[in-house]
């Protein structure tokens, strides 16, 4: 064994999804594998910094899984009728399992199709979500309901559910057919995209971002560039969430609360993550069809490339933003569409662009459209409106820091109000 004894957390979640992969192209049973790889993972995180990793950490892991699942399969009554059918896939001596690439398939080709597998369509997006942080990012269910601030009960019912989820689809552990191939690379990258929101700002709980999720969000995606180095849509949304995660350092104060764009230290911006991504975004739009997440990066750019806020080329982000709009319609979307409008035409403008979301259903009770109009009316002098605007928002947001900074952007427009 080798004695090293660095922190091996991250060298196990860079290694889930292949130990994973490795397990279910071989024995099937999608949950068991699962569950089987978890144990090696806390076996690994026990053993490894006392005795020193082994020399081959990835086929330890595989070795030390597929005796737990065996013994598994083995010892649970209910599969005792499969036990010859399982017999027939495990390997006469379990002690020696094939080096890593025996099996004819280059190893990182299963962390995308384990990407594939738990963001397949039969699930919900909830499962979607916990079932990636938990078969491809490596996390514990307790870390995940932590993030999601939920029991760790509940959130091992809605893993256990997605697993369900997937054996009654009847999902192979294959890529998907050619014909279903872009749309399930849409959905893997809008889960993607949902943890790193979740993580970026957190829709619940005490604190404004949460690192954990936003971490596993970019490395998830930095895994999907390298398997698909050419598609502008990946590079596109792993140069949005470098441009994002590169302001977290001003984003908040000392105590926690929430510091808008504007008013950012941009100094203590991550510039080499900035360079990074504009990089990545630049030789998308260059070199691919255009597709919304390099729409949104072009966008993050700008703003990052900005040395002050006054320096922000709100034009180019209005037009960006209509090009966004003719290929993305979502409210979202017309929400940040709005400020840049107002930014340009003014708040007027802005609002009326607003105007066009009071019958969508899924803004209707959405804390950010009140905050959004609540901030242009105060740009357009109506501090009443305003002020109304912030208690409401600030009375449905479920995060505490949003909450306090609409609070007090509502007290700044009452003390505005009475002077």
């Amino acid at each position: 064994m080798a004695r090293a004894r660095e922190p091996v957390e991250d060298l196990l979640r860079e290694l889930a999804p292949q130990v994973l992969g490795a397990l279910v192209r071989r024995y099937g049973h999608f949950g068991d594998c699962e569950d089987a790889v978890q144990e090696a993972l806390l076996a690994a995180a026990v053993q490894w910094p006392e005795e020193g990793r082994p020399e081959n950490p990835r086929a330890w892991l595989i070795t030390v899984a597929s005796r737990r699942l065996t013994d598994r399969l083995r010892s649970d009554e209910a599969r005792r009728r499969r036990e010859d059918a399982t017999a027939a896939l495990v390997p006469p001596d379990r002690s020696a399992l094939p080096a890593p690439g025996d099996d004819g398939l280059p190893e990182q080709d299963d962390t995308l199709t384990l990407l594939f597998l738990c963001c397949h369509p039969a699930l919900s997006p909830a499962s979607q979500l916990a079932l990636t942080l938990r078969a491809v990012g490596g996390l514990t269910t307790a870390q995940i309901a932590r993030a999601f601030l939920v029991p760790e009960a509940t959130m091992a019912q809605r893993i256990s559910r997605a697993k369900q989820g997937i054996k009654a689809a009847g999902s192979t552990f294959a890529p998907p057919p050619q014909d279903e191939w872009a749309e399930r690379l849409r959905v893997v990258l809008h889960v993607l995209y949902l943890i790193f929101n979740e993580g970026y700002t957190a829709s619940s709980g005490p604190d404004l971002q949460r690192g954990e999720l936003t971490g596993e969000a970019i490395r998830l995606t930095r895994a999907v560039h390298r398997l698909l180095p050419e598609d502008g849509e990946v590079a596109g949304l792993l140069a949005l969430m470098l441009l994002t995660d590169a302001r977290r350092a001003a984003r908040a104060d000392d105590g926690g609360g929430l510091i808008p764009l504007a008013e950012q230290d941009r100094s203590l911006w991550d510039r080499p993550a900035i360079a990074e991504g504009v990089g990545l975004v630049s030789w998308a739009l260059a070199t691919s069809r255009l597709g919304p997440y390099q729409l949104q990066a072009a966008i993050a750019a700008i703003h990052a490339e900005a040395t002050t806020a006054d320096e922000t080329d709100w034009h180019e982000i209005v037009a960006l933003y209509r090009l966004l709009a003719r290929i993305d319609t979502n409210p979202v979307i017309t929400l940040n569409q709005a400020v840049a409008v107002a930014m340009v035409d003014g708040p007027e403008a802005g609002l009326a662009l607003l105007d066009t979301l009071e019958d969508d259903d899924r803004m209707a009770r959405h804390h950010r459209l009140h905050a959004v109009r609540a901030h242009l009316l105060e740009l357009a002098g109506d501090v009443a409106g305003a002020e109304a605007g912030y208690r409401t928002a600030a009375r449905l947001t479920t995060s505490l820091p949003e909450r306090r900074y609409l609070e007090a952007r509502a007290a700044r427009a009452t003390t505005a109000s009475n002077g």
